[in-house]
């Protein structure tokens, strides 16, 4: 298992329990794809995008069963982030933290 993190606020996180399925926050439907970090790289991104925001959620996935839809690709400092091309289900969650 190759554990990788995606960060959401808490009413996405309720929309997602909601529907079943996540196709991304405003900032992921932009871009075309669902941002994704590995766990060491989910501390900057929670610095940088959900500064301030209360009941943030952890979700781990497994990279290695999310197949071709996840891609590896350049970002933030010339990093490779994981890249969720297909909409996320409830069933690829691994695991579920509250952050804040």
């Amino acid at each position: 298992m190759t554990p990788i993190v995606k960060l959401l606020r808490a009413a996405e996180w309720a929309q997602f329990q909601a529907t079943r399925v996540f196709a991304g926050s405003a900032d992921d439907l932009r871009d075309g794809y669902i941002h994704i970090s590995t766990p060491e790289q989910a501390p900057g991104t929670l610095a940088k995008w959900f500064a301030g925001e209360a009941g943030v959620v952890a979700l781990t996935l497994d990279a290695d069963a999310l197949g071709p839809a996840l891609k590896w690709e350049e970002s933030r400092g010339g990093q490779l982030f994981p890249h969720l091309y297909r909409n996320l289900l409830l069933s690829d969650i691994m695991q579920i933290s509250q952050i804040n």
